[in-house]
């Protein structure tokens, strides 16, 4: 057996950050504890660590764990309580309902269905790929999981059968719109829905020790208008300024028609999971009438998968992503608690929003958007954004003087939309730009228009469509 290889010279950045901010103690505010301080040198260099990533980001999130209690900032039994967080548990639970449709190949089956019914025209095909995301959204927490291990080998298929492939230099064909727009689409659908990427959660967590309750359905009402907004907008513009060769695509409905008839009827596990899938959809949605929490939910979806069959509790066990989710989930959700908890945030907020003194509030709100929104040309992991700012963030903008719940749903949805920046900004980002039918210059150029069309879109008509359902 050999050692692990580890690359430790990624270690030195976090370390230095920590310790510089550690020793810095001297010269804080005053009306910071030297807890607070401490915390914040830990959680700073942990945020760092996730993105130099000398270990997973598990492995960093513990190391950031085990220094928190041995430095004695929080003690085992306080820092032991982020693993029971329900948000956290919700996200979990999700991945494993993510994994019957993708074992059961229900997701394939309804990506074949879409192109059969709405593929006629390049554009349309377009729409339909991307309305396979929007079905899956709900119960798919990780978009990685949704673009890569769905999204991305059906698009690949279908633009090869289309003689369109980056290995030839045919990729403008076809391939390189249908990929885009999956990806664009792909962050819309993730901003739409609570359960539809890991970071959305943690910030329903973030936000409730501010005084503001984030519900499953009350992120969906909220977003709902500005996403079906960016969902009929955002292709079309690609469409218009990265247009495809093929325009029309008569044998895509002869392709799908060959997929399903090679899958055969559809079988006595799809059949569960698409109940299943029901059944967990009206409970997040009726759940505040019902009193069932949306964790509840998921936990209830799970058991009846694993009732039917349609689950092993092998697949629950090693369904890694969920259950590294949780690790560093939980971890990050502990510090940024505590930070909050021990008067480090409270401080910034009112620094922050001393500075910003004078400035109308709709104006302040935009200047947060942006800066959250640009700041993440420096991330190379959406949660881990959402990790070291949301919090910070949503308490500047409510001392501003922002709405509590408008800021805390804008930032949350931004928290995905930031993702339209660059080719490492979000899970799906690698994946997809990696395979080879976009160059990073027509990656970027275009994120960059897209990213202009969100903060228009969300920001303008999403405020005003949440002053009308009256959630501000």
């Amino acid at each position: 057996m050999s050692l692990e290889k580890i690359n430790y010279k990624k270690f030195i950045a976090p370390l230095l950050v920590g310790i510089i901010i550690w020793l810095a103690s001297p010269i804080k505010p005053a009306s910071v504890s030297m807890a607070a301080w401490h915390m914040f040198a830990i959680f700073v260099a942990t945020i760092v660590g996730c993105i130099t990533q000398p270990l997973p980001i598990g492995g960093v999130a513990i190391i950031g764990f085990t220094l928190t209690v041995l430095t004695g900032v929080v003690p085992i039994d306080t820092a032991i309580t982020g693993f029971g967080n329900g948000s956290i548990w919700l996200i979990v639970m999700a991945f494993f309902i993510s994994r019957g449709f993708i074992k059961t190949g229900l997701g394939r089956r309804i990506a074949f269905q879409f192109v059969k019914m709405f593929g006629k025209k390049t554009l349309g095909l377009a729409y339909s790929l991307i309305g396979v995301d929007l079905v899956l959204a709900p119960a798919t927490p990780s978009n990685t999981a949704r673009a890569g291990g769905i999204m991305y080998p059906i698009i690949n298929s279908l633009a090869e059968s289309f003689g369109s492939s980056p290995k030839d230099g045919t990729q403008r064909k076809i391939g390189s719109f249908l990929l885009y727009a999956e990806f664009q689409g792909d962050i819309i659908t993730s901003a739409m829905f609570l359960t539809a990427m890991a970071g959305n959660p943690l910030a329903q967590s973030l936000a409730k020790p501010m005084g503001v309750n984030i519900t499953w359905m009350g992120w969906f009402m909220a977003a709902l208008v500005p996403g079906l907004i960016s969902l009929i907008l955002v292709p079309f513009i690609i469409y218009k300024i990265y247009p495809p060769e093929i325009k029309e695509t008569p044998n895509a409905r002869q392709w799908s028609e060959d997929q399903l008839k090679d899958m055969g009827p559809m079988s006595k596990p799809e059949k569960y999971m698409v109940g299943v899938f029901i059944i967990a959809l009206l409970l997040w949605v009726l759940g505040s009438f019902l009193g069932i929490d949306a964790t509840v939910t998921a936990f209830i979806a799970l058991s009846l998968l694993l009732l039917f069959g349609v689950l092993s509790w092998k697949d629950v066990t090693h369904e890694t992503g969920a259950w590294n989710t949780l690790t560093w989930f939980s971890v990050l959700v502990m510090m940024a608690t505590q930070l909050n908890t021990l008067g480090f945030i409270p401080w910034l907020s009112k620094t922050i929003a001393g500075a910003m003194s004078g400035l109308n509030w709709v104006i302040a709100l935009i200047v947060i958007i942006a800066a959250y929104f640009y700041s993440h040309y420096l991330f190379a992991s959406a949660t881990a954004h959402v990790s070291a700012m949301y919090g910070a963030l949503l308490a500047v903008a409510i001392s501003a003087g922002v709405p509590a719940m408008l800021a805390a749903l804008m930032l949350g949805f931004f928290g995905n939309l930031f993702g339209s920046t660059t080719h490492y900004a979000n899970g799906p980002a690698p994946i997809l730009y990696g395979a080879g039918y976009i160059t990073q210059n027509r990656w970027w150029s275009m994120n960059a228009i897209m990213g202009i069309v969100y903060l228009v879109v969300w920001i303008g008509a999403g405020s005003l469509w949440m002053k009308v359902i009256g959630m501000w």
